[in-house]
């Protein structure tokens, strides 16, 4: 945020940041993303975090990489944004909270200065909340069990936590449990994790094309005598994924402008704009296999890599089944439904 000396930088910064970063090293990419998230959305709502806390993260991020990512995920909970409550439960303990549970797919879990643990209380009525654990604390441990086709860097291991302590204030958005309490507070907060994301795995899509294009002008059939990029077939091909993922960038960086303007139609629009672009970025990887055969899924060559990391996009929240089905029921919510008697051609019925 600009009052703490930053930039100032909004979505659309972002995702133009994280879309370079994607087609670089996409591990490395979603690692920065939760962090980058994580100060967006306290640069949107001052007061998130106590001020003497999120005071020690700038300090320490002046000094080096300080990474912050939100702990959410559980092996029977699934992701919050669903419904239901975590099972990771937080007792008080006089001026203190003892942390118990475990987290699963916590993205660069080895290498944060914070974990953000979604919990619960103990408490009638139960509240909900995010304890801001500290790396190294007693009780926490990091266990390796991320064996993923794609992102295999992202170290997305299960974090388990065992009597955690927690100072009593170091908690944001403790608040009793609502209907989902897991939501995201708000569309922008959906936003900036739909846009974003969709940004980096348009950079894989676009260094898997960038490899392909490479690929037709090195690769000389004997029988041709010529690149394959001189063959109409795979100037039509490359168009085709060109185009395709320029529609893709396009769309996601005019809506995170809009987004950054206050738009909130915009925002409530970012879950659709992420299944269109990760769509476009996973075909346009799987149209690259397909044009280059054995050679793209050589190990020695990143295409295999570039296919593997795409496909991760997939898994985001919010998924595309919830996406679909929003749409869906809204679309159709828009309808008046009528009787026979209100439809002009009821009553005039259609000549022989």
């Amino acid at each position: 945020a600009a009052r703490h000396g930053g930039p100032g930088a909004g979505l659309a910064d972002t995702a133009r940041i994280l879309r370079a970063l994607g087609a670089g090293d996409p591990a490395v990419a979603l690692v920065a993303a939760m962090t980058l998230f994580t100060h967006a959305a306290e640069a949107r709502t001052p007061g998130g975090w106590p001020p003497a806390l999120y005071g020690d993260l700038l300090d320490e991020s002046a000094q080096g990489p300080a990474l912050v990512n939100s702990l959410r995920v559980e092996p029977e909970l699934g992701s919050p944004v669903r419904g239901g409550l975590p099972a990771t439960t937080a007792r008080r303990d006089g001026d203190r909270w003892l942390l118990t549970g475990r987290k699963i797919y916590s993205t660069g879990a080895v290498g944060l200065s914070r974990l953000l643990v979604f919990a619960r209380t103990d408490e009638h009525p139960v509240r909900v909340g995010s304890f801001v654990v500290r790396a190294g604390s007693p009780g926490l441990e990091i266990e390796p069990t991320w064996d993923h086709v794609g992102l295999r860097a992202s170290r997305s291991d299960d974090v388990v936590l065992d009597s955690v302590p927690v100072p009593l204030g170091d908690v944001l958005g403790l608040a009793e449990a609502g209907e989902t309490p897991g939501a995201r507070p708000d569309p922008e907060t959906g936003a900036w994790n739909a846009l974003g994301l969709s940004a980096l795995y348009l950079g894989v899509a676009g260094a898997a094309r960038d490899w392909l294009t490479r690929f037709l002008h090195e690769r000389v059939p004997t029988s041709l005598g010529a690149p394959l990029a001189t063959l109409p077939r795979f100037q039509s091909a490359v168009g085709e994924i060109e185009t395709a993922l320029f529609g893709a960038d396009t769309l996601v960086d005019t809506l995170a402008a809009r987004v950054d303007s206050g738009d909130r139609t915009a925002a409530e629009q970012a879950g659709a704009v992420k299944v269109l672009a990760t769509r476009a970025a996973v075909t346009a990887v799987e149209q690259t296999v397909a044009l280059t055969g054995n050679h793209g899924l050589t190990r020695a060559n990143p295409l295999q890599r570039h296919y593997r990391d795409v496909l991760c996009a997939r898994v985001h929240t919010p998924q595309d089944d919830s996406v679909l089905l929003t749409a869906g029921r809204e679309a159709l919510a828009r309808v008046h439904v009528s009787g026979p008697s209100d439809h002009p051609a009821a009553d005039h019925p259609a000549p022989d």
